[in-house]
């Protein structure tokens, strides 16, 4: 006989417990509003996974104002600008100057170990190393999931609402039916070539560098770890790469007559980070809602992934409060169309920002002499500088 699911009764139903999913949680329980959070990797295959961030300070002050620990204040490196770099030369942007605003560099696995350290605090139900098999009545006024945990016990979670924040390759997208869902993306021919090492920082800002040879951007981490990128083709294979050859393909891509150097150390992580662009409309179907990568993706370019996400967080936030505060299900209804209002912006600057910094596949000489008119026209105007400013460091949350 087939085993019969153990039910659990909440409010909020969440599949995915990364940082979306997690900060959702936390502002849910904030306000008195029961959830369970469900999540198929375990606790420390999260933490241990490198995945740089960078926050703007709406994000920042996500995490703080709502009371998860403050280490992205005495951890997280603030940035008040970046350097675009092409012709070997760097143009400089301040974005105090520009649009009176910062960004913060702290790593995204840093940012799960704040909230989950938040939720394990305050006791939330999250649990890791589970497997969502069934998404059910969906439509319905008590949408459904089951789950079978580590030790094989099957679960079946009863909520109001039930929300997919569960990345990239989301289950819970894949639920929403054919009939009442549409997607768009653009995949992009070439990947980023990441590593981290142990090095002092190269530059005080990050530089974006569009070169001959591909792009390359040079970012930091701490004062000791330094994150960096180049441009490689999506099927590159790590293990091919000697760190000398690595750091040679970097600073070429750099080079200058300034002669800008990077400062080496050992490395001791490599990727490659392939990536596009996604976007699923509407993000909503009856009672499941989704945020951050489940509902779209982004080239890192911009800098938007983790912001996207914390936007989404916040507008569906909002609604969630309104529908079991007063039974209203106005705001829940208009998520979808708010959130994704952001989410085509950030989109646009995103491929903006690719398609202008990075080296075209087959060596096209007009678009690689396009791209550089266009970082000409950016930097040499300073409302072309506060175009860039103010979509890097964020727009207001709706």
């Amino acid at each position: 006989m087939a085993q019969a699911p153990r039910i659990l009764k909440t409010k909020v139903g969440i599949i995915g417990g990364g940082p979306a999913g997690l900060m959702l949680s936390h502002l849910l329980a904030a306000a008195g509003i029961e959830n369970i959070v469900v999540e198929m990797r375990e606790h420390e295959t999260i933490r241990n996974t490198h995945r740089a961030g960078i926050l703007e300070s709406q994000a920042v002050s996500m995490l703080t104002e709502s009371g998860v620990d403050g280490r992205v204040l005495s951890h997280g490196d603030e940035h008040a600008g970046i350097d675009l770099r092409f012709n070997g030369e760097s143009h400089p942007l301040d974005f105090r100057d520009l649009v009176d605003a910062t960004v913060t560099l702290y790593a995204q696995n840093e940012v799960f170990v704040d909230l989950a350290a938040a939720r394990q605090r305050d006791q939330g139900d999250v649990r890791y190393g589970c497997e969502v098999t069934e998404i059910l009545d969906m439509e319905t006024p008590t949408p459904k999931f089951r789950f079978t945990d580590a030790d094989g016990g099957l679960f079946e979670v009863h909520a109001d609402v039930i929300v997919g924040a569960d990345g990239s390759r989301s289950f819970a997208r894949r639920q929403m039916p054919d009939a009442s869902r549409q997607d768009f993306k653009v995949s992009y021919p070439f990947a980023w070539f990441g590593i981290l090492t142990e090095a002092p920082k190269s530059a005080p800002e990050l530089v974006y560098a569009n070169s001959p040879h591909g792009f390359a951007l040079i970012s930091q981490r701490s004062e000791t770890v330094q994150r960096m990128y180049f441009q490689c083709d999506p099927n590159e294979d790590v293990n091919a790469w000697s760190e000398d050859r690595i750091w040679a393909e970097l600073q070429k891509r750099v080079d200058g007559p300034d002669g800008f150097e990077l400062k080496t150390g050992p490395i001791f992580d490599k990727t490659v980070l392939g990536f596009r662009s996604f976007v699923r409309e509407p993000l909503s179907h009856g009672r499941m809602f989704l945020i951050g990568d489940a509902g779209h993706t982004v080239p890192p370019t911009g800098a938007k992934g983790l912001n996207l996400a914390f936007a989404d967080v916040k507008v569906l936030f909002e609604a969630l409060d309104s529908f079991f505060s007063t039974g209203s299900e106005k705001l829940l209804e208009g998520y979808s169309d708010l959130a994704l209002k952001r989410v085509w912006k950030a989109q646009n600057f995103s491929y903006w920002m690719t398609s202008m910094l990075h080296t075209p596949v087959g060596g096209d000489p007009f678009m690689a002499k396009r791209a550089l008119g266009e970082l000409d026209t950016v930097t040499s105007s300073r409302f072309g500088q506060q175009f860039l400013a103010e979509s890097y460091t964020g727009w207001p949350h709706a």
